[in-house]
């Protein structure tokens, strides 16, 4: 069997689909993966076959959050210029394949690309609330957007949320289906999503709200194993004291600052801090002891010997704290960031602290009630509880689909 995963977005968008790619591999199958070209370099050292999809998002993480969003007809030209790019690139790529599996939210063109090709498409999400259901409302788009409104009922909102794709994708989307020789979509995310949809989600973490709601395919989380052994300068300062607090906000933008708000909220607890450079470029003041700047390292390596975790929310840092057994405090800012902020804290493993820019005094509560015994225990308790075989799951599901010549 030969399979195309494809995703656009950061890491954390990509990562699910390469440890998707790394088990498929292992079983035998041929796999290729179409990302970000930011990630060429690191998908490639792996030995899988790379395309690059779309432009680089590595400068994204350094914007200004406060700057004004796209005008509407920018946004527009953005999305014309990325359908466009999806159709012509995915078309290549999936040349020979049997099926293409798209991974996140921003893949509109996939489903598309096998039907013109007459191969299989599979859909996977990441977070439960990015999927149609009476029991949650929708997050915002993630290419942006005006937030839902909150005083109609969650099936209303959802109704809202398609016209929102629609509106966003819908004019693009069919342009280039037209020209493809295929009917119009008018239900782009229904299109996209399709009325199986998976869920690469742990079911703890994560559960799909019950019966009664879609038929979803539940894998469990995708988590690409990681045996990197840690910096020696990072290995050094562990060994040097206590464990310290991890900050980090991995590959998305991050407010203003908040690198020394960090800094400034360890001290006022007296506990040193490893700070993630990411794409924003957060860094402590410089020739401090107390403190850290590395810059990608083993997640599962270094979680496991910090004393909590502060973040932003992404699926793949709340599910590698919660596997390391680390309280957490999360700062959500934007889409699905929100729900695993509410899950951490209505789980007890740590705190969700309001959206948005966080003051060193708000942060220094959250994160001492997160460093409390009982939440710490918590969270260790909660590692025993996530599972690890979502990406072998879902492997084995495809390969057995692909056997019985069924879709």
């Amino acid at each position: 069997m030969r399979v195309l995963l494809s995703t656009i977005g950061s890491r954390g968008d990509v990562q699910p689909v390469v440890a998707l790619a790394v088990r498929l591999r292992e079983l035998g199958e041929e796999v290729r993966v179409c990302a970000p070209p930011d990630f060429r370099n690191w998908i490639g050292g792996l030995g899988i076959p790379f395309t690059p999809l779309g432009p680089e998002l590595r400068s994204t993480g350094k914007a200004d959050p406060a700057a004004a969003p796209p005008s509407p007809e920018q946004r527009r030209r953005m999305v014309e210029a990325s359908v466009a790019d999806q159709f012509e690139t995915l078309l290549v790529a999936a040349e020979g394949c049997d099926v293409i599996v798209a991974g996140g939210y921003l893949v509109v063109a996939a489903r598309s690309v096998a039907e013109r090709m007459g191969i299989r498409y599979v859909f996977a999400a990441y977070c439960p609330t990015a999927l149609p259901s009476p029991h949650h409302a929708p997050p915002p788009l993630p290419t942006g957007g005006a937030p839902v409104d909150g005083t109609a009922d969650n099936r209303e909102l959802w109704e809202q949320d398609a016209r929102r794709w629609n509106a966003v994708f819908g004019a693009a989307l069919n342009s280039h289906r037209a020209s493809a020789g295929l009917a119009p979509v008018d239900d782009v995310r229904s299109h996209m999503f399709t009325g199986r949809p998976w869920l690469a989600a742990d079911p703890v973490l994560g559960p799909w709200p019950g019966p009664g709601d879609p038929d979803v395919v539940r894998t469990g989380a995708w988590i690409l194993p990681d045996e990197r052994p840690l910096p020696v300068e990072l290995e050094a300062f562990l060994d040097a004291g206590e464990p310290p607090v991890y900050f980090g906000f991995g590959s998305i933008r991050a407010p203003h600052d908040l690198g020394r708000t960090m800094i400034e909220t360890a001290r006022a607890l007296g506990r040193r801090a490893v700070v993630l450079r990411g794409w924003a470029g957060l860094a402590p003041p410089a020739d401090e002891p107390d403190c850290l700047s590395v810059g990608e390292v083993n997640q599962q390596a270094l979680f496991r010997r910090v004393a909590a975790v502060v973040h932003h929310g992404g699926a793949g840092t709340t599910t590698a704290a919660a596997r390391a057994g680390a309280p957490q405090v999360v700062i959500p800012q934007n889409f699905d960031q929100h729900y695993w902020a509410r899950r951490v804290d209505d789980l007890g493993a740590g705190v969700a602290h309001p959206p948005g820019t966080p003051a060193v005094g708000s942060l220094t509560e959250a994160l001492g009630r997160a460093l409390r015994p009982d939440v710490a225990a918590r969270a260790r308790s909660l590692a025993g509880e996530v599972r690890a075989d979502g990406a072998d799951v879902a492997a084995r599901l495809l390969v057995a689909v692909d056997a019985r010549g069924s879709s």
